[in-house]
This record gives C-alpha cells, sequence and structure tokens, in this order.
C-alpha cells in the first residue's frame, strides 16, 4: 500500500474535503495547494499524478491529530512544598 492509498483511505473514512485537508496541513505549519492534492490523488496512470511523499503523509497524521484531538496541552510546573 503507497502513502497515496492510506491518504485516500483516510480522506474517505473521515469525509474530508480539500479545504478541510489544506487547514488541517496549515496546524502543523505545513503549506500544500489544492492543485497539489488534487495531483496526490489522482490515478497513477494520470499525467498529472503526484506521490505522496512521506513528508506529506507524515504532517496530515500529525494534523490530523490536532484536530480532532486539538493542540497538546502545555506541561505544568511541579511546585515543591
Amino acid at each position: 500500500m503507497t502513502n497515496n492509498d492510506i491518504f485516500k483511505k483516510l480522506r474517505v473514512a473521515h469525509k474530508l474535503r480539500d479545504d478541510d485537508i489544506v487547514k488541517i496541513l496549515e496546524l502543523v505549519d505545513f503549506r500544500v495547494t489544492k492543485s497539489e492534492l488534487n495531483a496526490m490523488f489522482r490515478r497513477e496512470d494520470h499525467p498529472n499524478y503526484m506521490e505522496c511523499g512521506d513528508q506529506i503523509l507524515r504532517n496530515f497524521l500529525n494534523g490530523l491529530i490536532i484536530h480532532l484531538r486539538g493542540p497538546m496541552p502545555k506541561p505544568q510546573k511541579k511546585n515543591p512544598k
């Protein structure tokens, strides 16, 4: 299974649109255009097909965690007694 297949399956499973994916990637300061996304979701034999790299999938997964759970809470300093 390729990164593109995983990305497509996550998109369908979470019912995400292109706008949603762009916003999720922005949560981790990763910029991607809608045309780049469309190229990743095309069939492999299409002339405009683009392979989804590890970096894009990793950032999407990290952004999806923030999108679903919210940002990580800041660690609280322990007060010595």
